[in-house]
């Protein structure tokens, strides 16, 4: 039940070692309180006066007013380092996705990555306060007693010591079955969050393609799945609640019909008899506790568990091997790939293979072909998200992937979808250069055509944008990102991944008026499916199932009549061999 990783954070060791000397000042105290209550009950009944019983139940009102205020001096130690703990998995995980890039997030799906970062730091919150605590009482409390029970009878205490395993083998048998029904609805819930995601990024597209209430249908299907996982985790939850309490109650019973066999013999006497019997709940509340919050922070286990897998990750150590040898990306600067391969994780099937480029200076390189055929993760390979195998060399020097620092540091990325984010305009155009004045800013947005826009806006550049406020339209969005490359000087590196897919062809011209002079003084890797583009490119790289099947220039292209004329044809809809 315990996670061993627990022990990996700052104070964990610190806390359970204070909550084990609590714990087990906590037990003594329990047998003293059950002792003086006995006392004082067999004192009462033998008519004892009131006065001769005073200390008894001064003692028993001690010992349980002491057994409360341990039991929240535990949570006092615990719950601030739950708070420290999930606040720094939180800081860490964020900060581990910005390391492992988009890759992390498109094998978890960004419903459940977000999930983590939220929901799931709540979840192992409460995970953290609920078992540490039960697992440390169930671990000293029951053994406290039992051998204080030993010493009045042993004969109970050894019908004790037998039932305990017993329902610890009644517990795992319950606890895999409600695991593993808390792993699908665990499961299902992501896949639920990943779908409502994605339907809400959608949505324009999918309103617009009329498949809003097919989609609509396929969330709530989802949603029905992940209902029913719950209801069959909380039946089982609820089934070894009830059973676990039966089989304590009927322990406990059969403690007290040997008590009552024994006082009616003579073998034992009333306060040993009454302390035994009000032991013997206290000895099996551990386990029952713990066995009822275990239902409660099977998704808070769940949540630890993905967050330290993705924390485990491997991070690179070989990314600072390129060190730039100019200012910059410059005219003479060259980058060459060598039969680099890439597959995905857990897929035997290559996403690119042999690829072989030479790339120089500010060359102009359009990407061509058909959808999956490769653009896209050879643009993610080239900005560095994903490492494949082969040789690559920049600026000469051999380095074993693109992830190296200052190779990033000379990229600018516009992808079909830029993210605005939820922040003031200023902060969004000043994305790469954060020290960029108010004029330099406004000079920028002149050029990329969005002054009208900006009028409008009620704060200026303080005016806050993105989601849940100012919204923005496709082709503003692109001039934003487009702005954010003209205010840095210094990256002269542009990767595009279709950046004009979902523009209307009038948008669209009308921003390529603006994107061409950006492109001087750049390198531009573009990828497209618009065949205007490629008449403004040095170089054609054509794709074909992760291969390059092509390259040259557009007149050589066309001269050799090959796969690239066929796509093109293809692309304006003209069959060839009509």
């Amino acid at each position: 039940m315990l996670d061993p990783r627990i022990f990996k954070f700052e104070g964990a060791r610190k806390a359970l070692g204070i909550l084990t000397i609590l714990t087990a000042i906590q037990a003594v105290v329990i047998v003293i309180q059950g002792r003086y209550l006995s006392v004082s009950l067999s004192e009462l009944w033998q008519m004892t006066p009131l006065k001769a019983v005073a200390l008894a139940l001064s003692i028993f009102l001690s010992a349980f007013i002491i057994r409360q205020f341990l039991t929240v001096a535990k949570n006092y130690v615990l719950v601030p380092f739950a708070k420290q703990t999930t606040d720094q998995l939180q800081k860490e995980l964020i900060q581990k996705y910005a390391k492992l890039g988009p890759t992390v997030i498109s094998q978890n799906g960004t419903g459940k990555s977000v999930n983590l970062a939220i929901e799931g730091i709540s979840q192992v919150n409460n995970y953290l306060t609920l078992v540490l605590i039960k697992f440390i009482d169930m671990s000293i409390v029951p053994w406290v007693i039992l051998v204080y029970i030993a010493t009045i009878k042993w004969e109970h205490a050894l019908f004790l010591l037998f039932i305990y395993p017993v329902i610890i083998l009644f517990m795992i048998i319950l606890g895999y079955t409600a695991q593993a029904k808390a792993d699908r609805e665990y499961d299902r819930f992501n896949r639920l969050s990943n779908h409502f995601v994605d339907t809400l990024r959608g949505l324009t597209t999918l309103k617009q393609l009329g498949l809003s209430k097919r989609y609509a249908k396929n969330v709530y299907e989802v949603s029905e799945d992940y209902r029913k996982a719950t209801l069959g985790t909380l039946s089982v939850g609820i089934l070894s609640t009830f059973a676990l309490d039966f089989l304590t109650t009927l322990s406990i019973a059969v403690v007290a019909l040997f008590l009552g066999m024994a006082l009616m013999d003579g073998t034992i006497s009333l306060v040993a008899g009454l302390t035994i019997l009000i032991l013997a709940p206290e000895y099996f509340l551990p386990i029952r506790n713990f066995a009822n919050d275990y239902h409660a922070t099977l998704d808070g286990k769940n949540a630890f568990s993905d967050i330290m897998d993705i924390l485990d990750q491997t991070e690179l150590t070989d990314n600072h091997l390129y060190q730039a040898q100019q200012s910059g990306w410059q005219v003479d600067s060259q980058l060459v790939l060598e039969n680099v391969n890439y597959a995905y994780p857990n897929s035997d099937q290559l996403a690119l293979q042999d690829i072989n480029l030479s790339l120089t200076g500010f060359e102009r390189i359009g990407l061509v072909g058909t959808s999956g055929s490769g653009k896209s993760t050879l643009l993610n390979l080239l900005g560095g998200f994903i490492d494949g195998t082969g040789d690559v060399q920049i600026e000469g020097q051999r380095v074993p992937h693109l992830s190296q620092v200052d190779w990033q540091n000379n990229l600018q990325v516009m992808p079909q979808d830029p993210y605005i984010f939820h922040d003031t305009v200023r902060a969004n155009l000043a994305f790469y250069t954060p020290q960029a004045t108010d004029a330099e800013i406004l000079q920028v947005l002149q050029r990329v055509g969005l002054e009208t826009w900006f009028n409008q806006l009620a704060d200026g550049l303080s005016t806050i944008i993105g989601d849940g406020a100012v919204q923005t339209s496709g082709g503003q969005a692109q001039r934003i990102a487009l702005a954010r490359i003209m205010l840095d000087q210094d990256r002269r590196i542009i990767l595009m991944d279709e950046p004009t897919a979902h523009l209307d062809i009038e948008t669209e011209m009308q921003l390529k008026e603006t994107m061409l002079p950006v492109f001087n003084q750049h390198m531009v890797i573009f990828a497209t499916h618009r065949l205007h583009w490629l008449a403004q490119m040095d170089w054609i790289v054509v794709m074909k199932d992760g291969a390059i099947v092509e390259q040259g220039t557009l007149e050589e292209l066309l001269a050799n009549d090959g796969y690239f004329v066929e796509l093109q044809q293809a692309m304006k809809g003209v069959n060839r061999h009509a």
